[in-house]
């Protein structure tokens, strides 16, 4: 019982905080951090990141993440500019750089911070692939997804405080009984299917700004089939993950391309660039 009030109370918290509707995915999210906040941190730890490692530039391959990365964000404002949501994006600071690694990583951190690695291009295969990444990482930081994790983060902080407040008098082996109870109910039933919510809803803004942005959403399922045989089909289950399944996510790409081509003949896309 002591548990379920206390998801009961995380819960109420998470409603009250949770104040701002997102315009890609129409969802209230939580802010606990603001982009004031959260946007100079991400920059600077960006510019830790590019100062630690091999910054590719004046290379085929870094034009091509600039070029596509130049074409998503276009995508993305158009797509505001659209709907009514003209500087939403006036904060952000728009950067692409190609890193090499043999990490098979891209990411986008708040603020439009993009960074691919080498290891990654040979799955992409071809600037289309290249896009589907893109525009999925860019995804994450437009759905304001890293501001929720850290706001979840916090409250899922807060809640083992409360455990530990409420079982203060119980004897050492049962407060970490109790605590293992908590932090086992809160990633299995909160953080991975939120982490694994945001990753399909990146997966379907991300195909909307690379078909906008001209690019074939088709091989978005493609990509993902070579990413699954770039892992060895090796995953642990659905629901103790953070990523949905490869299988689960291509056959939602599949099923959301043609709707993200509808949306791209709205802003006068009518065919795609070829696929090389």
């Amino acid at each position: 019982m002591r548990l379920k009030k206390i998801f009961l109370a995380i819960g109420i918290i998470a409603v009250i905080v949770s104040c701002a509707t997102n315009p890609f995915t129409g969802k209230k999210t939580m802010a606990l951090v603001s982009n004031d906040q959260l946007f100079p941190a991400a920059f600077a730890q960006y510019s830790q990141v590019l100062n630690e490692n091999k910054v590719i530039t004046g290379t085929s391959d870094s034009d091509m993440i600039t070029r596509v990365g130049q074409r998503i964000a276009v995508a993305a404002e158009r797509w505001l500019n659209a709907n009514g949501y003209q500087g939403y994006l006036e904060d952000y600071k728009w950067e692409y750089k190609l890193i090499e690694s043999e990490q098979v990583n891209a990411w986008c951190m708040p603020g439009g911070k993009i960074a691919f690695y080498t290891g990654i291009l040979p799955i992409a295969q071809n600037e289309t692939g290249v896009a589907a990444i893109m525009g999925h990482e860019v995804a994450h930081a437009l759905a304001n997804h890293g501001q929720q994790r850290m706001s979840s983060g916090m409250l899922q902080q807060a809640g083992g405080v409360a455990v530990a407040v409420a079982t203060g008098n119980e004897s050492a082996e049962k407060q970490q009984m109790w605590m293992q109870a908590y932090g086992l109910g809160t990633t299995v039933g909160m953080v991975l299917p939120f982490s694994r919510g945001h990753e399909t809803e990146a997966d379907k803004i991300g195909l909307y700004l690379m078909a906008i942005a001209g690019y074939n959403p088709d091989e978005a399922a493609e990509l993902w089939k070579r990413m699954k045989a770039n892992s060895g089909g090796e995953a642990p289950p659905e629901f103790l993950s953070t990523h949905p399944s490869n299988d689960s996510r291509i056959q939602n790409l599949k099923a959301l391309a043609p709707k993200a081509k509808a949306e791209a003949r709205k802003f006068g896309v009518t065919s795609f660039r070829p696929i090389n």
